[in-house]
């Protein structure tokens, strides 16, 4: 579209004025497009906009990076953001919210199914014998603080009313989806301060647990505790995830190694079945205590009733196959926490509580973890600050240092690769960057095209690996 010179001509006049008018009348998004379109780099920026995948929050840079010969100071490749479009470069926001970027969660995504499908049947860096070693899939859930509606017929053995006047069975069959699943049968039965006290100590409720596996392990084994690190190792990795009804629960894979690591056989008498039993006994053994206090009593903190533990077997003899497990743990670490009633951004005051667009069941978590946050007693857990969790303030996936990979090994093999496609630098190459923060987002129209962009990178890959 070319923009008339109002002072060309009186008739230019008249048509630049025309052009005005009809900028006025479109909204943001249109406006923004127009912009986009007169841009003279216009296919550079789309070019960086495709290198990130159409990614939903981009976060812009300035500055360059100089590759020089260390022999001879010779340059050998040099890149500066002087010439792009704006003067800044578009790189990725690396947020695995499926929620927040579609784009870069598909991405973390894939690098934590590599870390977990290396952890189970080797690679990355992980002997591929450890695919023989005992493995099991767990789940380990939170105790239980009231009666919730469940998917299905719930609650059909209860009889007669609470202490609240309200009925303590529900007859309805709940279909998956249903609003009600997760809620309250009687909202003032529901223990919401020891809801947010298991998660605000799930961490510490985890790592009971590592040390108790130990412990049973070497009671089963007839071996001293300071002494079964000597004959075995244990390692986990472990992904928290939020139940319909907002508390945190774990998978995890647990693996036995010899006492060298996964490069070592473990003792024969270390079985899968020795295992599972070993993780019962251990979650059954953990009760924490909350800090006392008298605005809520003594509260202990154990897990629920409710665990399940299924054997991976390397000759497919199992349930579940090594690559179900590495991309069922993956799809949970890129779950937005929309999704199961948390939210992905913090709060910043209580009076935005109420207005928030949750069910009134996490609103009401949201505000007990909020009011906890003035008990002194928990003054540590800052529970004010992840309120927007539910008081959980651990990391999505955590492992062992010995399990397998790590994410920051992954990243950097990944973008070895993609250099090494433009580059061929020699070991006797020293690399200098400056990089400075230049801002973030896009504009209506600018996001309107990464979308498209995105939906494309999706289509492409639909094509590619069809479902």
């Amino acid at each position: 579209m070319t923009i008339p010179n109002p002072y060309d001509s009186p008739t230019a006049r008249r048509a630049f004025l025309a052009h005005l008018d009809r900028l006025a009348a479109l909204d943001d998004t249109e406006q923004d497009l127009v912009r986009l379109g007169q841009m003279p780099d216009l296919h550079r920026w789309l070019e960086q906009i495709r290198n990130i995948g159409g990614c939903a929050h981009p976060i812009y840079i300035t500055g360059r990076t100089t590759t020089r010969d260390t022999h001879t100071g010779a340059v050998l490749r040099h890149y500066t953001t002087h010439g792009e479009p704006g003067g800044r470069l578009a790189i990725r926001c690396g947020n695995r919210r499926s929620g927040r970027c579609p784009s870069c969660s598909r991405l973390y995504q894939g690098d934590t199914f590599h870390l977990m499908r290396a952890g189970l049947i080797g690679g990355k860096g992980i002997p591929d014998d450890v695919r023989t070693h005992p493995r099991v899939f767990a789940t380990l859930t939170a105790p239980s603080f009231g009666a919730v509606h469940r998917a299905g017929t719930c609650h059909t053995t209860r009889r007669g009313r609470c202490t609240h006047g309200r009925a303590r069975r529900c007859r309805i069959a709940h279909a998956g989806g249903d609003g009600l699943i997760g809620q309250p049968v009687c909202t003032d039965c529901y223990d919401y301060v020891l809801h947010i006290l298991w998660n605000a100590h799930a961490p510490r409720l985890w790592n009971a647990f590592s040390i108790n596996l130990y412990h049973h392990f070497a009671a089963a084994a007839g071996i001293k505790r300071s002494k079964i690190r000597k004959h075995v190792r244990i390692c986990a990795a472990k992904v928290a995830e939020y139940q319909a009804r907002g508390a945190i629960h774990f998978h995890t894979v647990i693996r036995i190694d010899g006492p060298n690591g996964p490069g070592s056989t473990p003792a024969a008498w270390a079985t899968t079945e020795l295992l599972i039993e070993t993780i019962r006994t251990a979650a059954g053994a953990v009760n924490l205590s909350a800090p006392p206090s008298s605005a809520y009593g003594e509260r202990q903190l154990p897990y629920g009733d409710q665990l399940e533990a299924h054997a991976l077997r390397a000759d497919a003899g199992g349930t579940l196959t090594d690559e179900q497990v590495a991309a069922y743990v993956a799809k949970y670490t890129t779950k937005s926490a929309h999704e199961s009633g948390a939210l992905d951004h913090r709060i910043g005051h209580p009076d935005r509580i109420p207005h928030l667009p949750l069910t009134a069941h996490h609103r009401a978590l949201i505000g007990t973890c909020w009011r906890l946050g003035h008990v002194p007693e928990l003054a540590h857990l800052n529970l004010q600050a992840w309120a927007h969790t539910l008081g959980y303030r651990g990391h999505c996936l955590t492992k062992s240092r010995t399990y397998s990979t790590t994410y920051t090994e992954l990243r950097a093999e990944r973008a070895h690769h993609q250099g090494a496609l433009y580059t061929h630098d020699t070991d006797d190459a020293v690399t200098e960057s400056a990089w400075a923060y230049a801002g973030s987002g896009y504009r209506a129209g600018e996001q309107l095209v990464a979308a498209a962009i995105w939906e494309d990178v999706l289509a492409v890959r639909d094509l590619a690996v069809p479902s």
